[in-house]
């Protein structure tokens, strides 16, 4: 049985406090596992919020979560309330469906713009898009088709009734905002800066069935708390975490979240490349990488949806090491390297030696990610990241493969080929990288090359593709990194080529 975290030197428990539907809330959960959208249901008796898969996939408990980020800025997020823990609201402001209309009942926007255009059917899923679309309003999204359909990728509508939805929310474009919501806006905005102002380390909450949750504000009391407490959970997004106790029903008695610490919640640029904190989610790494590496951007717009995007982190998906996580593959082909603490001692390891088998990395006890550290490109260097699923959205890819190719005069000098779905874990494709030394970059692959591909990896048959499938597609994409500038899928994706209207 995993001890019960040890309590820091000086430290004395606190509620988790937030601010609820515009009123704070300090409360002491009975179990610090308890997820958001539970309590909003049982205990705040806020029904609106649904629990259709309890995976933070189909979107109808979506919640909108307000986040003061290090640098003053407040994000207007929908997350997935399934797989929040309620712990981890703390500081934020949290909006639920009964929240949206005005002090008088007057519909929102966004209500109203899904009445005018018959966008509820069976209603299920309603609040959850209701909330997603408010995410969009307040991120002052420009409600173009591309933007729309990416914004609720997240939320599933059984009633097939995506087209008004979409209208709705094209109609919103023409909207303004009511000054109710500025005040409620402004409200928020006043309670994250003064929870910032007055924070203290958040401490224990210990509940009666054993469990704690602990979430230091700086970097050295969260090294401290994970070198005492190496069996503890770390925790920062959850969307992996959270499946554990709402699938697995797994008894966690003690968290260790990253999310407090501002240090850990940055992105750092200098010349030489980018540096990704713990608790840097993949929205904000989107946002910020996206200008330098459009490919990434195009992954990461495939990467689960907004909601996930928004609260998953990417130091978290890399730490998981999945074999079929996307992330990975594309940052062993970029050379990343991992910031790996213990105490206040740290050491740098490249990723590609993180990775040691099935779900097993080079984590020794006590020891965390603190952050990844991602090499920029150069003009020299050509860089491809292709995911391979049955779905464009949502979906766990069956091969993921990432290739960056420098070269000098058409002829390839360097080449880093990372493979997902091929092996026990993401994998560089050694051989197959120094076969292509020497090869001409707008080439197709020898017989030679491709065979030292085939050498690299050997592939399994489960349910979502079989090992003669992933040897062909692997095959394939390397064709398709060294021949050919695919249309992007993501952003405008086939709306850029001009084929509405075009049928078969």
């Amino acid at each position: 049985m995993t001890p019960p975290l040890m309590t820091p030197p000086l430290m004395t428990p606190r509620p988790v406090r937030f601010l609820l539907n515009g009123r704070r809330v300090d409360i002491t959960p009975d179990h610090a596992d308890v997820t958001l959208l539970n309590w909003l249901r049982q205990d705040a008796q806020l029904t609106g919020s649904k629990e259709g898969c309890a995976e933070g996939d189909c979107g109808a408990c979506s919640v909108l979560v307000a986040r003061r980020q290090p640098d003053g800025r407040v994000t207007h997020d929908a997350a997935n309330a399934c797989i929040l823990l309620l712990p981890m609201l703390d500081g934020m402001a949290v909006t639920t469906v009964e929240h949206v209309a005005g002090p008088k009942g007057e519909l929102h926007p966004v209500q109203q713009a899904m009445v005018d255009h018959h966008g509820s059917q069976c209603g299920f899923c309603t609040p959850g898009f209701i909330l997603s679309l408010l995410a969009g309003w307040r991120s002052g999204l420009a409600w173009q088709r591309p933007e729309i359909e990416d914004l609720i990728a997240g939320n599933l509508c059984r009633c097939t009734g995506y087209g008004p939805i979409i209208t709705a929310a094209e109609s919103l474009a023409a909207a303004t905002p009511p000054e109710w919501e500025l005040a409620r806006i402004a409200a928020e905005y006043d309670f994250l800066e003064g929870h910032h102002a007055q924070r203290q380390a958040h401490g224990l909450l210990t509940s009666d069935h054993g469990q704690s949750f602990y979430a230091p504000d700086n970097l050295d009391d969260l090294a401290d708390a994970i070198a005492a407490s190496p069996d503890a959970q770390i925790i920062a997004g959850a969307t992996d975490i959270g499946l554990w106790i709402t699938k697995q029903h797994r008894h966690l008695p003690a968290f260790i979240s990253v999310m407090a610490v501002e240090e850990l919640n940055r992105i750092d640029e200098d010349d030489a490349g980018f540096t990704i904190g713990a608790g840097v989610s993949h929205h904000h790494a989107q946002q910020a990488l996206r200008e330098h590496f459009p490919q990434l951007d195009e992954l990461w717009r495939r990467f689960g949806s907004r909601q996930v995007r928004a609260t998953g982190t990417v130091c978290g998906n890399l730490a998981n090491g999945s074999p079929i996580g996307d992330l990975a593959p594309a940052f062993l082909a970029l050379g990343a390297e991992l910031t790996l603490r213990h105490g206040a001692s740290s050491r740098r390891l490249p990723l590609d030696a993180f990775f040691l088998g099935y779900m097993d990395n080079a984590l020794a006890a006590g020891e965390f990610v603190q952050a990844v550290h991602l090499p920029k490109l150069d003009d020299r260097t050509r860089f491809r990241a292709i995911k391979i699923s049955r779905r464009f959205d949502q979906d766990i890819s069956a091969v993921m493969g990432a290739f960056a190719l420098r070269h000098d005069n058409g002829v390839i000098t360097e080449a880093r080929v990372g493979f997902g779905g091929m092996a026990a874990t993401p994998a560089r494709a050694s051989a197959c990288e120094a076969a292509l030394i020497g090869h001409a970059i707008n080439s197709a692959p020898t017989e030679r090359i491709l065979t030292a591909l085939d050498g690299d990896f050997t592939p399994i048959s489960d349910v979502r593709a079989s090992a003669g499938y992933r040897r062909a597609i692997a095959r394939n994409l390397l064709i398709k990194a060294l021949t050919d500038d695919a249309v992007s899928l993501a952003g405008a994706g086939v709306h850029s080529l001009g084929l509405e209207g075009i049928t078969a």
